[in-house]
């Protein structure tokens, strides 16, 4: 049994057809998962039913053997589970500092401590702490927001394209920085469009196609399957 698990998940959006059939994704503390595939496959949904923002038809979420599956949003962070969504992560008119104590809602206590490991994790969000967060790089946003999400000491991570937008440079300096965040033990899943460079730092990977899963694997598994190069990695 994974620590965090989506199981036989099928969901959709109003009447709609379903986007989702029967897929299921699992992480353990301190792992990386990738969810790959081509637009339309169901990434961000699958990833929206695991965070209760989109109800199952069928299936089931479980954290640490536990059962919430008709647990809301706000409870699922309350378990443990933090998200960052790929737009409007960062509040652009707060200072870093401010952003940080915004993401410690849940927190009574210690807050000044955990502002202080995130600090340790991102230092140039110590050095930025007094600065308004519009007026950074799109990168060191993406580091607010990751630091943000922090806050609570979360076991589940989830990041919606946490590389959209940036440069090759910045991704592989977040990649670099969501590695660090997977070393506190943390169980980290993301949707990532970079497949290549997304599955060379995930410990397992999942392709969905059409709402399903097509393949899954370890990292390397999935970069040296000739289907996968062929149909998602460009050769």
């Amino acid at each position: 049994m994974a620590f965090f698990e989506g199981n036989n998940m099928t969901a959709g959006y109003g009447t709609g057809p379903d986007i989702i059939n029967s897929c299921s994704i699992n992480v353990n503390r301190g792992e990386i998962v990738a969810i790959l595939g081509p637009n339309g496959a169901g990434k961000s949904t699958a990833m929206k039913a695991m965070l209760g923002l989109l109800k199952l038809k069928s299936g089931s979420i479980l954290i640490d053997g536990k059962d919430i599956t008709s647990l809301s949003p706000q409870d699922r962070v309350k378990s443990g589970i933090s998200f960052v969504p790929q737009t409007r992560n960062v509040f652009a008119d707060l200072t870093v500092r401010e952003n940080l104590e915004i993401g410690a809602f849940l927190r009574t206590d210690d807050v000044d401590k955990v502002i202080d490991e995130i600090y340790e994790l991102f230092p140039i969000l110590n050095e930025k702490k007094s600065q308004v967060v519009g007026e950074l790089s799109g990168g060191q946003r993406q580091q607010v927001a990751l630091g943000r999400a922090l806050m609570i000491r979360p076991s589940v991570l989830m990041l919606d394209e946490p590389t959209a937008g940036v440069s090759p440079i910045v991704m592989n300096e977040l990649f670099h920085h969501i590695i660090k965040v997977k070393n506190t033990n943390v169980a980290v899943i993301m949707v990532e469009q970079n497949a290549k460079q997304a599955l060379s730092i995930s410990d397992r990977g999942y392709v969905l196609v059409t709402g399903q899963n097509k393949f899954e694997g370890s990292g390397n598994e999935l970069l040296q399957d000739p289907e996968v190069r062929r149909s998602f990695l460009g050769g």
